[in-house]
C-alpha cells in the first residue's frame, strides 16, 4: 500500500478477533462520521487508508443502542424507602424524595449516566425525563448539553406528568405541569435540537410518561405534534398488573385500547416495557409497527413480569433493549442488560428459542428500529460509525471457544474501545475527557446530601 495516497480520514479498525457482520472477517474501514468498508477475511482495504488501528485483540459489535432509561434516577440507587417494592409503592416512595431534584444534580446525574452507558458499548442513549420540579423546566437543555460534553449519541424525550395525586394520578403536584405548559415546551425543544436527518447526535421524542400520570388530551396533541415535527412518541405501557386494573377503573378500557383511543397505534410509537399484552393486542401492535423497549433487568427487579419478545417480533413490533431508571435496575451498563435479556427469555422460551445473536440484535439493529433509525446499529456501508469494541483478557472468559457468545454468556461487562460517529469516546477502558473518579465523588455527594435518609 502506498503511503504517500494514503487518505488521512480514512482508518483501518483490522483484522479483529470477531466481529459481528458479515464478510468483514478482515475488519472494517472508516471515513469521516461512518462505516465506507467491510474487508474479507485476509484481504486489504479497496483504497489507501491513513490509519490502522489493530483489532486482533478485539470483539467488535455495532455501539449498543439504549431507548429507555431515566437519567435521574442515578442519584436514588439501593434508596431504602423503595427497596423490595413492586412499582406502583416504589413509585409512590420515591416521588417523596424525587421532589428535591435541582439542576446541579441533574446534570452531574445525566452525564453520569452518560458516562456509565458509554463505557458498557452504548453509542445511542435513550432517556424518558418526566421530572420537573420547580427548576428544572431547562432539563432537556441539560441533557442535550451533557450529550455533547461526553461525545455519546442522544435520543432525548420530553417526558411529563400532568396528573397528580388530586387528580387520580400517583405523583404529588410539585412534579407535575399543566397540559399547556408541556407542550409549549415540548414545541420549544423540538425546534432548538430534533435533528431528523441520517447522522443526527441529537434527537428529540415526545413522551408523556404513562396513563396514569397523564391526560388524554396531552396525548393526543403530543401525537399531533410529533407528526408536525417528524419526531417519535414514547410511553410507558403495559408494565404492570396494577396499571391494568388502573385503565379499567379510570378509563373503562384496557392500556392498548387507550393507545389506540389516543391515536398513538402507528409505528411513529415505542413503548417502554410492554409486558402485560393479550395475544389480540400483541397482534394488534405488530400490525401497527408500534416498538417495545424490553427491559429485563428493571422488569425482574420490581417482578413486574416478562415481555413477550417474541410474539411481538413475530407480529410485526421492533423490540429493542433498554436498561431503564438506575433506581429500578441500579446500573446503567447496557451490555449487562443484554446478558439479562439472554436469560430471562430462555426462561420464558426455552434454551433453544433465543441466542446470544437475538439478544445482541435487540440491543443494536431491534433498538434501532424502535428509534426509526436506519443509520445506525449494524456494521455495514453507509451506517454510522459507531462501535463497540470488548477484549477478552479477563479470568471470566478463559476458556471461552466463540468470542461473540463469550460476550454475551461470560457476562462482558466494559468495553476497552467505543468509537461514536467515527470518533474514539472510550480508549482503553476510560472515557475521553472525563475523569471518572472526581465524576463519581461529584454525584455521590450530591446524592446523599439531597436524597440521603437521616
Amino acid at each position: 500500500m502506498d503511503d504517500r495516497s494514503a487518505r488521512p480520514g480514512r482508518t483501518w479498525i483490522k483484522n479483529p478477533l470477531a466481529i459481528l457482520a458479515q464478510n468483514a472477517g478482515g475488519g472494517i474501514v472508516v471515513e469521516g462520521t461512518r462505516i465506507v468498508e467491510r474487508v474479507a477475511s485476509g484481504g486489504q482495504p479497496s483504497a489507501p487508508v491513513g490509519s490502522v488501528f489493530d483489532a486482533s485483540r478485539h470483539v467488535v459489535i455495532p455501539g449498543l443502542v439504549n431507548t429507555h432509561h431515566h437519567f435521574f434516577q442515578t442519584l436514588t440507587r439501593a434508596h431504602p424507602v423503595a427497596i423490595n417494592k413492586p412499582l406502583f409503592p416504589w413509585l409512590q416512595a420515591l416521588y417523596t424524595v424525587w421532589d428535591k431534584m435541582n439542576p446541579e444534580a441533574f446534570r452531574l446525574a445525566t452525564r453520569l449516566a452518560y458516562t456509565e452507558l458509554l463505557l458498557s458499548g452504548c453509542t445511542t442513549a435513550g432517556d424518558h425525563h418526566y421530572l420537573f420540579p420547580k427548576g428544572l423546566e431547562r432539563s432537556v437543555d441539560i441533557q442535550v448539553e451533557e450529550a455533547g460534553h461526553v461525545g455519546i449519541r442522544a435520543f432525548v424525550t420530553r417526558g411529563s406528568m400532568s396528573l397528580s395525586v388530586k387528580d387520580g394520578g400517583l405523583s404529588p403536584e410539585c412534579l407535575t405541569q399543566d397540559d399547556d405548559t408541556i407542550l409549549q415546551d415540548s414545541e420549544r425543544v423540538l425546534r432548538l435540537f430534533h435533528d431528523p436527518k441520517p447522522g443526527a447526535m441529537v434527537q428529540i421524542g415526545l413522551a408523556p410518561c404513562s396513563p396514569f400520570n397523564v391526560t388524554k388530551r396531552l396525548m393526543r396533541e403530543s401525537a399531533a405534534m410529533a407528526d408536525a415535527h417528524d419526531c417519535r412518541l414514547h410511553t410507558h405501557l403495559g408494565e404492570t398488573l396494577d396499571e391494568d386494573r388502573y385503565c379499567l377503573e379510570m378509563f373503562g378500557q384496557r392500556p392498548v385500547d387507550y393507545l389506540e383511543e389516543v391515536g398513538w397505534m402507528t409505528n411513529r410509537v415505542w413503548l417502554a416495557h410492554g409486558i402485560h399484552f393479550n395475544d389480540a393486542e400483541v397482534a394488534r401492535l405488530g400490525k401497527a409497527g408500534v416498538g417495545v423497549c424490553h427491559c429485563p433487568t428493571s422488569n425482574m427487579t420490581l417482578a413486574s413480569g416478562q415481555c413477550r419478545t417474541c410474539e411481538l417480533e413475530a407480529a410485526g413490533s421492533p423490540v429493542g433493549l433498554g436498561v431503564d431508571g438506575s433506581a429500578s435496575n441500579d446500573s446503567s451498563n447496557l451490555i449487562e442488560g443484554v446478558r439479562h435479556a439472554l436469560m430471562i427469555n430462555r426462561l420464558t422460551y426455552g434454551a433453544e428459542a433465543v441466542t446470544h445473536l437475538d439478544a445482541l440484535r435487540w440491543a443494536t439493529e431491534g433498538s434501532a428500529a424502535c428509534l426509526g433509525r436506519s443509520d445506525i446499529g449494524r456494521i455495514e456501508e453507509g451506517r454510522e460509525a459507531d462501535l463497540a469494541l470488548f477484549t477478552l483478557d479477563e479470568l471470566r472468559f478463559s476458556g471461552a471457544h466463540d468470542p461473540l457468545a463469550a460476550l454475551v454468556l461470560c457476562g462482558a461487562y466494559r468495553a476497552d474501545r467505543v468509537m461514536v460517529a467515527g470518533q474514539w469516546r472510550v480508549i482503553d477502558g476510560q472515557p475521553i475527557g472525563i475523569e471518572t473518579g472526581q465524576l463519581r465523588e461529584a454525584h455521590t455527594r450530591l446524592a446523599h446530601s439531597l436524597f440521603g435518609t437521616a
